[in-house]
C-alpha cells in the first residue's frame, strides 16, 4: 500500500510540474512565456464565467440583436437603444415628417442605460425610413440606430437612413438550417458582390447569384468568402469602414436577396463566410457609431487609443462588457439571420497590439508576450470563437493576421484563441518578392518549399498566392507582374510572345505549388484564377466616379480566342485534383530539391508533385526515389490545353525501376522527362494483382 501511494504521489507531482495547456506541451519554446499564455487563457475563462454567470453559455449572453433595435410583435413595434449618454431620444421619419413628436419619444428603462419606445402595429410600415433624434448635455444630432438591420442611402442627398424591413412574406429558406461545410480541403473563392459583374456598374446579390455563383460551382470551389457585406458609407473602402454592423449593404440589394444567394450556395454544396470587420469602425457620426448619443467613447477606446491613424478609423473598446455584448451579438446575428457559415476576421493583427502591428518586426517569441498586446482584444477574439462554435460547431473562423502570434488558430481548451485557420500571409509576400527581385535562374526550390510549408504544426492555415490586396490600384497581381503591358497586346492565341509564354507558365506553377502544399485551405480572389488583366480601382473623385476598374471581365475568360481560358481551365483542373485527391488528408513529404537544377518534388499520399523552375533547361530521365509502382500523369502545366508546349506525352504510364545499389525497401526510381518551366502531378496506380495484369503492364511499358 505504501508503495502504491508513493507511486501515485510521484505521478501527481510530475503532472503538476507539466504545463496545463497543450500549446505549452507542444512547443517547448513557449515555456518561458507560460505565465502570459496561462494568464490570457484564465482571463478569457473568467470573462466567460462572469458574463454567463457561470453557465458558459455565450449564445444566451449574445442576444443583443434580439432585444435592441426595431422589432415587430403581434400587436406592436418595439425599439430599444443602448445610449447611456442620452438625455432624450425621439424616433423621426416618414411617419412624422421628420420632426420630433411626443408620440415617438423614448423612455429610459429605470435602472439601466437603455431606452425604449413602443408603438401600435399600424404606426410603422414596410420600407418606412427612420432615424433617431438624440439629445445630450450640450448637443443634439440625428443618428442611424446602432442595431439597424436595413440602411439605405438617398440617391440625391447621399444621406443614410434606417429603413423598416418587414415584408408581408418573409424569405423562406430552402436549404437545411445548419449547413455542413466541406473542409477537406477548404477551397475559398474570395469575392465582392458589387464588382463581380462585367458591366461598369455596382453589381447586385441577384446578379451574383445568377451569373457568378454558377462559375464558382463549376470551378470547383466549395466556399464563398464575401467581402463588404456590412453597410459602409464609402463604397471605395472595400467594406472595411463599417457604419452599420447589423445591416447588409443595400447598394447590392435587399436582405432577402442576400439570403437567396446564400441559400442557393448551400444547395449547391458551398459554404458561405463573410469578411467580418470588428477591428475598427468608420469615424462617421450621422450614420455610424463615432459620436453616438454625444459620447465619442461609448463604443471606442478613450484618448490616444481611440483612433487608428493608419486606417483613419476608430478602435473598439474591447474592455467594456457592453461593447463585447454588441460585437458578440453581431457574430450571432449573421450566423442565425443569414445562415453564414463563419467569418474571416479582418485586421486581427491590428487588434492584438497597441501599435496595431505597425513598425514591429516580430523576430522572436518575446515580441508576442512583451506587454505590448491588448489583452482585452485577445479576450474578445477568444470569446467570439467560442460563441461562434457554440452557435454552429461546424462554423469556419479564419484570422487575417500577419505577426505570427502563437496559438491564434489553436483551440481555446489547448490554450489558443480558437480560430480554425489563420491566413498564410507570408506566401503572397514571398511570391511577389521573388518575382520582383530575382531572375528566373535564381529561383531556389529549397526557399520555395520552405515558404509554402512554413507553419506551426498545431495550427491550420489558408494558403494563397494573392488576394484582393494584391489586386488593388497601386499594386500588381501576379499575372501583371509577370506579363505587364503585353497582357493587352499579346494575349490572343497565336500572337503570344516570350513574355506571355513565361507568364502563363509561372502563373500555373505558382498556384499549383501553393495549393498543393496546403494544410487547411486555399484561397483565390475572383478573376485572379484566369489572370484578370486590370487592377481594382473603385469609383472616386480621382477617376470621375467610374466603375471601369471595379468589375470583373468574364468575357475575357469566355473568349476561346484569348489565352485567359488556359489559366481558368487549369485552375478548374487543379481544384478538382485537390478535392478528389483529398490532399489535406496526407502530409507533405519532400522527395527532392536541387537548387542548381531548380527541380523540386514532394508527395502527398499517392500523388507526386514535380516542378522544374529552370527557364532554359529540360531534363530527360530525371529520377526520384518513390514507392514502387505504376504512376500516371493526372495534371501537367505544360499541356497544350493549358497554354503549354505539350512537350511530354501524358498518356504514357511511368514504372519505377529497382536500384540494387540503394536497395531501399519498397522504393524505386521514377524517371521523368521534365520540360523547362513546368510542373507535373502523377498518381500511383492501384497495385495490380495477377499474372495477366503484370503482363499487361509489361506490354504497356514496351
Amino acid at each position: 500500500m505504501k508503495k502504491t501511494t508513493s507511486t501515485t504521489s510521484r505521478k501527481r507531482a510530475v503532472a503538476e510540474r507539466q504545463p496545463k495547456l497543450r500549446i505549452l506541451r507542444d512547443d517547448c519554446w513557449l515555456e518561458p512565456f507560460a505565465p502570459a499564455i496561462e494568464g490570457r487563457h484564465n482571463h478569457a475563462q473568467e470573462k466567460i464565467d462572469r458574463l454567463t454567470k457561470g453557465t458558459g453559455n455565450l449564445v444566451e449572453f449574445s442576444g443583443g440583436h434580439l432585444y435592441f433595435g426595431l422589432h415587430r410583435t403581434a400587436r406592436q413595434w418595439v425599439l430599444r437603444e443602448w445610449a447611456p449618454n442620452a438625455t432624450d431620444i425621439y424616433l423621426i421619419g416618414d411617419f412624422s415628417n421628420w420632426k420630433e413628436e411626443e408620440t415617438y419619444r423614448f423612455k429610459r428603462i429605470p435602472g439601466t442605460e437603455n431606452w425604449e419606445l413602443k408603438l401600435p402595429s399600424k404606426a410603422l410600415h414596410h420600407l418606412d425610413l427612420y432615424k433617431l433624434s438624440m439629445h445630450w448635455k450640450g448637443g443634439q444630432g440625428e443618428r442611424v440606430p446602432a442595431y439597424a438591420r436595413r440602411v439605405v442611402q438617398d440617391e440625391n442627398t447621399k444621406i443614410f437612413s434606417a429603413q423598416v424591413w418587414a415584408p408581408e412574406e418573409p424569405y423562406e429558406w430552402k436549404s437545411r438550417k445548419i449547413f455542413k461545410p466541406k473542409r477537406e480541403p477548404l477551397l475559398i473563392y474570395e469575392c465582392h458582390i458589387g464588382m463581380a459583374q462585367d458591366a461598369e456598374k455596382v453589381g447586385s446579390y441577384e446578379e451574383f447569384r445568377l451569373n457568378v455563383l454558377p462559375r464558382v460551382i463549376e470551378d470547383g470551389y466549395n466556399c464563398l468568402q464575401i467581402m463588404a457585406i456590412a453597410e459602409h458609407p464609402y463604397y471605395g473602402s472595400f467594406g472595411y469602414h463599417v457604419s452599420s454592423f447589423f445591416a447588409p449593404s443595400s447598394r447590392f440589394g435587399t436582405p432577402d436577396e442576400l439570403k437567396h444567394l446564400i441559400d442557393d450556395a448551400h444547395n449547391a454544396g458551398l459554404a458561405v463566410i463573410m469578411d467580418l470587420v470588428h477591428s475598427h469602425a468608420v469615424k462617421n457620426e450621422a450614420e455610424g457609431l463615432g459620436n453616438y448619443a454625444g459620447d465619442p467613447n461609448q463604443f471606442f477606446y478613450p484618448g490616444g487609443r481611440r483612433e487608428h491613424s493608419a486606417w483613419d478609423s476608430l478602435c473598439f473598446d474591447y474592455g467594456k462588457d457592453s461593447v463585447v455584448h454588441f460585437l458578440l451579438s453581431n457574430c450571432r446575428y449573421w450566423l442565425e439571420e443569414f445562415r453564414f457559415d463563419g467569418f474571416r476576421f479582418d485586421g486581427v493583427t491590428s487588434m492584438l497590439y497597441y501599435s496595431h502591428g505597425l513598425g514591429e518586426a516580430f523576430t522572436c517569441y518575446g515580441d508576442y508576450f512583451n506587454g505590448h498586446q491588448d489583452d482585452n482584444a485577445i479576450c474578445y477574439l477568444t470569446l467570439a470563437n467560442e460563441l461562434i462554435h457554440q452557435v454552429n460547431p461546424r462554423a469556419i473562423t479564419i484570422a487575417e493576421e500577419v505577426s505570427g502570434m502563437p496559438g491564434l488558430a489553436a483551440p481555446f481548451a489547448h490554450g489558443g484563441y480558437g480560430f480554425d485557420y489563420r491566413m498564410a500571409m507570408n506566401i503572397p509576400d514571398y511570391w511577389i518578392k521573388t518575382i520582383k527581385e530575382l531572375r528566373d535562374e535564381d529561383w531556389k526550390p529549397s526557399s520555395i518549399f520552405w515558404e509554402i510549408t512554413n507553419r506551426r504544426p498545431d495550427e491550420k492555415t489558408i494558403s494563397y498566392c494573392e488576394s484582393h490586396d494584391q489586386a488593388l490600384v497601386g499594386d500588381k497581381t501576379i499575372i501583371f507582374r509577370l506579363i505587364d503591358a503585353d497582357m493587352y497586346w499579346h494575349f490572343r492565341k497565336g500572337d503570344e510572345n516570350g513574355t506571355v509564354h513565361r507568364g502563363i507558365a509561372l502563373h500555373k506553377m505558382i498556384r499549383l505549388a501553393t495549393a498543393a502544399t496546403i494544410n487547411g485551405g486555399y484561397l483565390n480572389f475572383m478573376g485572379n484564377e484566369f489572370g484578370h488583366p486590370e487592377w481594382i480601382d473603385f469609383p472616386r473623385e480621382g477617376n470621375g466616379w467610374s466603375c471601369k476598374y471595379a468589375r470583373r471581365q468574364w468575357n475575357l475568360v469566355d473568349n476561346p480566342e484569348l489565352c485567359y481560358h488556359f489559366l481558368g481551365d487549369f485552375d478548374k483542373e487543379m481544384t478538382k485534383l485537390l478535392t478528389e485527391g483529398n490532399v489535406t488528408k496526407y502530409p507533405v513529404q519532400e522527395i527532392w530539391h536541387n537548387d542548381g537544377d531548380q527541380v523540386l518534388a514532394w508527395s502527398r499520399g499517392s500523388l507526386v508533385f514535380v516542378f522544374n523552375f529552370s527557364p532554359t533547361r529540360s531534363f530527360e530521365g530525371y529520377g526520384f526515389m518513390v514507392p514502387e509502382g505504376v504512376y500516371d500523369v493526372v495534371l501537367n502545366t505544360d499541356a497544350v490545353r493549358f497554354g503549354g508546349n505539350g512537350l511530354a506525352d501524358d498518356s504514357v504510364r511511368h514504372f519505377t525501376n529497382f536500384d540494387p545499389l540503394l536497395k531501399r525497401d519498397g522504393k524505386g526510381w521514377l524517371q521523368l522527362y521534365i520540360p523547362a518551366r513546368s510542373a507535373v502531378v502523377l498518381r500511383r496506380a492501384e497495385e495490380e494483382k495477377g499474372e495477366e495484369k503484370v503482363k499487361k503492364a509489361g506490354r504497356a511499358k514496351k
